[in-house]
């Protein structure tokens, strides 16, 4: 039978042998977990205590430090309404949050780089403080200039932000469709991020051009309405860089997304990249091989990659 053989189209932006993206392609879930880096503890777990690792964790540091009477400083990413969740148990528990520091790992940005304002209702900070900040008890907040984000006045600044309280405690995040971090996305020439990989490692924040793919990710994100509006989603983005992950003291990656709660997912393959791929600045998640990371996987991303005939779309 004669074999159809192809290149990948030359728009994707890994920079990875084809055999490379075969190998990765068909990892079992029964060989996921297992990595060369002691440190890199790839976990699956059932997907219903993704969340609930997350939320914990992130109380546990929050409560941990409030009742030593010291400093938290937490890079947080945007999924909105797990913050309430958080919010809702230092209510409960009377957790006082004054020493509590906040970081956005990213925000959108318009055509000229200028960083969304918090009053856009798709925007990072929007989220981050009507779905958390406000969420908390008055008596427990802390002052409300303890939740950053980057904007466009302190941009330049944001990595000397962090550093300058001790860096961050934890760091959580996920891969996107390019297997970006946070904004960070593949470094490719054009790109604000292109460089060597130890070039890469020390970059800071910055505003960056967002990838078609991740404009087309986030055109079906709720906040956009689900429905593939491509012109809706800003064409740029502020973002920590590489230098702020490997500087936090703690680093969980989540692998658990997927459309609607369905079994369609565009995590299932660039999580094998990310975690089993070569480490390269063209896959900025997989940074994490490097380092010591908690990566937690949902059984529906550690699912194989193979076709499922009798579904379309």
């Amino acid at each position: 039978m004669e074999k159809f053989n192809y290149n990948p189209s030359k728009f994707i932006p890994w920079d990875v042998d084809k055999e490379v993206l075969e190998r990765v392609r068909n990892i079992k879930r029964e060989d996921i977990e297992k990595h060369p880096n002691p440190d890199l503890k790839i976990r699956v777990v059932p997907d219903s205590e993704v969340e609930f690792i997350w939320i914990m964790d992130m109380f546990y540091r929050i409560k941990r430090a409030s009742d030593e009477g010291e400093r938290v400083v937490l890079i947080l990413p945007n999924p909105a309404h797990t913050y309430k969740k958080v919010a809702m148990l230092i209510n409960r528990f009377k957790v006082n949050c004054k020493n509590m520091y906040i970081f956005n790992m990213d925000e959108y940005a318009d055509q000229d780089g200028n960083i969304a304002p918090e009053s856009y209702p798709q925007g990072f900070m929007h989220s981050m403080k009507n779905y958390f900040y406000y969420n908390i008890d008055e008596r427990l907040r802390p002052p409300e200039d303890h939740i950053c984000g980057p904007t466009t006045k302190n941009i330049k600044d944001y990595g000397k932000m962090i550093a300058e309280l001790g860096g961050a405690d934890a760091c959580y995040s996920g891969p996107g469709l390019t297997g970006h971090l946070a904004f960070i996305e593949p470094a490719v020439k054009g790109n604000e991020f292109y460089g060597s990989l130890e070039e890469w490692k020390k970059m800071g924040p910055r505003v960056v051009t967002l990838s078609p793919f991740t404009i087309a990710q986030n055109s079906l994100h709720g906040s956009f309405g689900m429905s593939g509006d491509l012109a809706l989603v800003p064409p740029k983005g502020a973002t920590i860089g590489p230098a702020e992950v490997i500087g936090s003291k703690y680093r969980m990656d989540m692998q658990a997304l997927t459309t609607d709660g369905t079994a369609v997912s565009w995590q299932r393959f660039v999580a094998r990249l990310c975690l089993h791929g070569p480490v390269t600045p063209t896959v900025p998640t997989s940074l994490h091989q490097l380092l010591k990371t908690d990566v937690y996987m949902s059984e529906t991303i550690a699912q194989n990659v193979e076709p499922v005939w009798d579904k379309e779309y």
